[in-house]
């Protein structure tokens, strides 16, 4: 309790000054938080007396919040409201509703400022439509008979347009949010596949210039190509189907040049469409490949590609042999290239593996219009 009123004591003060002035200013004026009707009894006064205490509260959480000046300026609104409807017998006059109209305003924009001005056109329009309106409905002969009910209905008319603008608002911020965290999501999986791809290429390079081996020029330059294609391109949201076609091709190029053992490596394609595919996809197979199949066979190893598309779907299949005594857990490559799937493709890819006793087929389907409209 010491510790809320330190914190919230010059608010507290503030606040019950403005309570009691209103309070008095009410009061002087003949008008009343509660009926009149109740002016003499005890009840009366207890929830008047509760009704300062919950003003002077709302107050003092306003004033911790927003600047006085502008919370001034809102009730002194409210004020004018209250004593032009008090002493103008003119049934639903002419200044109260657009008092109150500038009231409301008022509100929205200590509450929620940044709202207010991203959308006070719309928010201005709406309550300037509803002005006019209540303009026009005056001058007709049967205002004043149903005027208590229709000043209501004036009042509630531009709610539901601010409630849908503000739900609006708040879908678009999640969806933003949403959006933000896929994007740092696959920064951070990309981050992973980069360095694994390039510590096992630099191993082979490694291997090549211990032995001092005249491939070690080509294979150089092949690294090179490839850095190129993941470092700048990469980095783009999407890219060519042929560029990452290429770039598969010069990996397995830079592979033939390590391998000392015959290794039989097929890529068929058929590529009928220009098309856009998320970058380093897949390469992720293809590594796992080399590493889980190839460097556990002595010889007759294999990796068998197939690449095909049509209007608004690629096919992608890789096949390979493998030791069958030697028992690896699913790799962070292929966990990574699964949960890229599903944020940059959801509900519009199908990866499938299937195992036979010593041999790894995966095969992946992307069904997007993605791929047929990022030209």
């Amino acid at each position: 309790m010491h510790g809320f009123l330190q914190k919230y004591y010059k608010a507290l003060i503030k606040g019950g000054i403005i309570a009691i002035g209103l309070a008095i200013m009410l009061s002087g004026a003949g008008l009343f938080i509660i009926s009149p009707a109740y002016v003499s009894t005890p009840v009366y006064i207890s929830i008047n007396i509760l009704s300062v205490v919950f003003c002077w509260l709302v107050l003092t959480f306003l004033i911790q919040k927003f600047p006085i000046y502008k919370i001034l300026v809102v009730l002194g609104l409210l004020v004018a409201v209250v004593v032009v409807e008090r002493y103008m017998y003119i049934p639903f006059n002419p200044v109260t509703f657009p008092l109150l109209i500038l009231f409301w305003l008022g509100v929205a924009y200590l509450i929620l400022p940044e709202f207010f001005k991203k959308y006070k056109i719309a928010i201005l329009s709406v309550y300037g439509a509803n002005l006019s309106y209540f303009f026009i409905y005056r001058v007709s002969p049967d205002y004043i008979e149903n005027h208590h009910q229709n000043f209501l209905n004036f009042l509630l008319i531009p709610i539901p347009v601010l409630a849908a603008l503000w739900v609006y608002e708040q879908w678009r911020w999640l969806r933003t949010l949403k959006s933000d965290k896929a994007k740092a999501e696959l920064m951070v999986l990309k981050n992973q596949i980069d360095p694994h791809f390039f510590f096992n290429t630099l191993n082979n390079l490694y291997g090549l210039t211990v032995e001092k081996s005249e491939l070690a020029p080509t294979m150089i330059l092949k690294l090179s190509d490839i850095m190129r294609y993941t470092i700048y391109d990469g980095k783009a949201e999407y890219v060519p189907l042929e560029n990452e076609v290429a770039y598969l091709e010069d990996y397995i190029e830079l592979h033939k040049i390590r391998y000392q053992k015959k290794v039989e490596i097929t890529l068929q394609k058929d590529i009928q469409h220009a098309q856009k595919i998320a970058p380093l996809l897949l390469v992720v197979p293809l590594e796992n490949a080399f590493k889980h199949g190839v460097e556990s066979i002595a010889k007759h190893a294999f990796i068998a590609l197939e690449i095909s598309t049509t209007s608004t779907s690629l096919f992608f299949q890789i096949s390979n042999n493998f030791e069958s005594k030697i028992k690896k857990p699913e790799g962070i490559g292929l966990m990574n290239l699964k949960k890229r799937l599903a944020l940059i493709y959801p509900n519009q890819h199908q990866i499938e593996i299937t195992k036979t006793t010593d041999t790894y087929t995966l095969s992946l389907e992307i069904r997007s219009y993605e791929l047929s409209n990022h030209r």
